[in-house]
């Protein structure tokens, strides 16, 4: 479970941009999606299940783009490019003094990670795009678009649960009006209708041959709000890119069957496995104080028992459990007790 964090604030000028930091390890930052609400949506347990599976042993850094959620709401014109997003994950990351990350960009929030891995090859460790897409203007028909914006800023309420019914497809109906309120609290309906004129926008087709870093593309074959064939065409045009698909229709991950959506971006976050033999590449994959961590494991014992027994504090011990978990690529205590028996660690 990713630890409790608190809500904090980047000056962005005169305004101030919303951030959370939740768990230890190694960076790993979702850039903002279309609209969000840092408080509200972690309110929802498929949203906590999802980032604390995905981002379990890492450090997740979530933010509310300007104008939007817990961020000040004015929003400016400078706000609506490719550009503004960019510049805004730069600013973030300078500001908490990370120097390399590595990306998990969902939705539009795939448009931000990728024009940043470009730009930035340096400062990107590893990127994962979920339900990504090239160019906006292919979500939809001609006109199509134009028209959804229209009626979100002519009706939010209405607009909204048209929006929940494309996003969620075949969820219930409790589901629906939750994420239409989620909407419709997190923005105002011109700041809505805005930035989804934005989405349609983006266009990262010039961006996606620059990425060198290893890079994940997962995607659901029926996603009702990002067709399929945009996301190979992402990850046909990275080089090197895995594209891993997956069934459901739900365009968001913490809906619909959300242990694969996991699997396949935990699959996207971990380095690739070396050539050399377990026991060696065991070695070198945990240091010795890790390894000395995984035995207690082994014995059954919990983060406090081991605590006690190598001098050290709880919370060190749970973090050098989560560092373990994340290298051998495991879900669980016993799972990575497991994979380091394959591997001759125990």
């Amino acid at each position: 479970m990713l630890e409790r964090s608190e809500i904090r604030f980047l000056p962005v000028g005169e305004r101030r941009l919303a951030y959370e930091v939740r768990g230890d390890g190694p960076a790993l930052v979702a850039p903002a999606w279309w609209v969000s609400h840092l408080e509200l949506d972690w309110q929802n347990p498929g949203v906590r299940r999802f980032w604390e599976g995905v981002a379990d042993g890492y450090t997740l850094i979530r933010y509310d783009r300007l104008g939007v959620g817990m961020s000040d709401r004015r929003m400016q014109r400078s706000d609506l490019s490719l550009d503004g997003e960019v510049a805004v994950l730069r600013a973030l990351l300078d500001e908490l003094g990370l120097d390399r990350v590595s990306l998990i960009g969902g939705s539009s929030g795939s448009c931000a990670a990728t024009a940043f891995a470009a730009a930035f090859p340096d400062r990107v460790e590893r990127l994962v795009l979920y339900g990504s897409y090239p160019h906006g203007e292919e979500l939809t028909a001609p006109g199509v678009g134009d028209a959804i914006v229209a009626a979100v800023r002519a009706h939010w309420g209405l607009g909204s649960r048209m929006l929940s019914d494309i996003f969620l497809g075949s969820a219930g109906a409790v589901e629906h009006e939750r994420f239409a309120r989620l909407q419709r609290e997190s923005a105002s309906a011109d700041t809505a209708a805005e930035l989804l004129s934005l989405v349609y926008r983006f266009d990262v087709r010039a961006h996606l041959p620059l990425v060198r870093q290893p890079a994940t593309v997962v995607h659901r074959r029926d996603d009702r709000a990002v067709p399929y064939r945009l996301g190979r065409e992402v990850a046909a045009a990275i080089p090197n890119a895995t594209f891993i698909p997956l069934q459901g229709q739900s365009h968001f991950p913490w809906h619909g069957d959300v242990e694969s959506v996991i699997r396949a971006c935990r699959q996207g976050l971990m380095p690739e496995q070396s050539a050399e033999p377990a026991a060696d590449r065991g070695s070198v994959l945990l240091s010795a104080r890790e390894r000395e961590i995984l035995a207690c494991v082994a014995h059954g014992l919990g983060d406090r028992e081991i605590a006690e027994q190598l001098q050290l504090s709880p919370h060190t011990v749970h973090r050098h459990v989560a560092n373990i978990r994340r290298k051998l690529g495991a879900t669980s205590r016993t799972a990575a007790v497991a994979q380091a028996a394959r591997l001759g660690l125990v």
